[in-house]
């Protein structure tokens, strides 16, 4: 019998117009894919092309792309809140917020509008793929692809196979990250993949280095810029992020791994019940209503 033929993409959908689903549009309609993007709300949508249309004239500023690049990505890509707009899809990407139950939700609702032969993918940073896989037609088809924040500036994009991933699949997941632009590299499905296994421990351990008085908001992400060459401090990074984010990410390997070292810090979590979400609620371990930011504590 014959391998499986590596399916090619040529349409994309994405699901969920926040930071993470806006950008995996925005690189993909520069790649030449026909992109859906959809949201339950149009207001998402509408701020969601504002971003990309200034995130691409930025980019035109530079030279990193031309005018008629910029237009004629724009051009691409198809906003809406319909999930029949996925019928033609050759592969959807969930990206939504990093909770499961949401997750496989969307899931649900998407299956009915999809042809049989299409792939499927989530964003998720921390989630298992194997399991996110089983609540769909299609384990087999279903894979990992982690971008990284800001989608259009990062180059990585880690890819997960759950234990169903077909090699099809991976190969034309890891073909079209490479169209991209981007840099692949291989993750195991398990808690938090790699990227997120090593730097939100690091970041939950600065949350403690807080909560603990060791030292201040800016001493700690001063300490590791200056100390250790990151571009961010990592509260910085935190705030980036998403705290929310940071937070579930935490419960996620804490929850999966069932060790001590991942227990999530009560900072954390204390600045998250009060909606201190980090840059997209206007404040978290720094007020984003000054400029420059200052730290709320």
């Amino acid at each position: 019998m014959s391998a499986n033929p590596v399916p090619e993409i040529k349409s994309l959908g994405v699901i969920g117009a926040g930071q993470m689903g806006n950008g995996i549009a925005h690189v993909a309609a520069l790649a030449g894919l026909d992109v859906v993007l959809l949201d339950v709300k149009a207001e998402a949508l509408d701020k969601a092309m504002a971003t990309i249309a200034k995130n691409m004239d930025r980019q035109v500023s530079r030279s990193l792309i031309t005018a008629e690049d910029r237009d004629a990505a724009l051009a691409r890509i198809r906003p809406g809140t319909d999930y029949a707009l996925f019928n033609d899809a050759d592969l959807v990407i969930e990206a939504a917020t990093e909770n499961e139950a949401i997750k496989a939700k969307i899931f649900q609702a998407l299956l009915p509008h999809l042809k049989a032969e299409a792939l499927l993918a989530s964003n998720t940073s921390s989630i298992s793929i194997t399991r996110l896989a089983a609540g769909t037609d299609r384990p087999d088809r279903f894979i990992g692809m982690h971008f990284m924040n800001p989608v259009p500036v990062m180059k990585l994009v880690e890819i997960i196979r759950g234990i169903a991933t077909s090699d099809a699949t991976y190969q034309a997941i890891d073909a079209l990250a490479k169209r991209m632009g981007k840099t692949t590299a291989t993750a195991e499905d398990f808690p938090a993949f790699i990227v997120n296994r090593i730097l939100v421990p690091m970041i939950n351990e600065a949350c403690y280095a807080l909560y603990e008085g060791v030292g201040d908001v800016v001493s700690i992400d001063t300490g590791l810029k200056l100390g250790a060459n990151h571009p961010l401090g990592p509260l910085e990074l935190a705030d980036l992020i998403g705290l929310d984010t940071c937070l579930a990410i935490m419960k996620v390997l804490h929850d999966g791994m069932g060790d001590s070292k991942y227990r999530p810090c009560p900072l954390l979590a204390k600045y998250v019940e009060a909606g201190w979400y980090g840059r997209k609620s206007g404040k978290g371990f720094y007020d984003y209503s000054q400029n420059p930011p200052v730290p709320t504590r």
